[in-house]
């Protein structure tokens, strides 16, 4: 039979082993956990936007050169903006059409801000096939309702960029935008 200390000295010696084991286990995991980490990082972090992309998460444009009736392209996200300073007519106009005639209704009050009815600013992207519609540049054509015409498909917008005739389904999309002020807008 053992003596007391010898099943001391025995119960120190397990329990100094067993500290030992413990902390073999508690370093094996904690490496892995620090390899998984390394290993996910980059796998995680191909799937952040590009800084390309990062930078044209928002555009400004400087709209004080734009004239009435006059209307520019832009690019925000790699497609094209037009931005459209209204006449007071093309204004008129766009409130004169019964939202009965339109084939997805919206009033221009729906596509423009408050107290900036005149500037009005969508994607250049027909609703069609995503082609581009002609009526920005000097001398284009505006189609029959003086907006858009995308002459592919013979898509015809009015000066609300609102569908009127032809293939398209909806009206031109009106992107999320801001004036940061009376001559910027900042477009996403």
């Amino acid at each position: 039979m053992a003596t007391l200390e010898e099943t001391n000295a025995a119960l120190v010696e397990a329990d100094h082993s067993l500290r030992r084991r413990d902390f073999i286990n508690i370093a094996a995991v904690s490496f892995a956990g620090v390899g998984a980490v390394a290993v996910a990082l980059p796998l995680v972090n191909q799937m952040s936007p590009s800084a390309d992309v990062l930078a044209l998460a928002s555009t400004e444009v400087d709209i004080s050169k734009i004239a009435p009736g006059q209307a520019i392209k832009t690019s925000w996200r790699k497609q094209p903006v037009f931005v459209r300073n209204l006449t007071p007519k093309e204004i008129q106009d766009a409130k004169a059409v019964s939202l009965g005639e339109l084939r997805d209704p919206q009033s221009l009050a729906d596509r423009t801000k408050p107290g900036k009815e005149n500037w009005l600013i969508t994607l250049g992207v027909c609703t069609h096939l995503g082609c581009v519609p002609l009526g920005v540049g000097d001398g284009e054509n505006r189609g029959d309702y003086g907006g858009y015409f995308c002459p592919c498909h013979g898509s015809h917008y009015d000066t609300a960029a609102r569908i009127r005739k032809g293939p398209a389904p909806t009206n031109l999309v009106v992107p999320e935008y801001n004036f940061t002020s009376d001559t910027v807008v900042t477009i996403g």
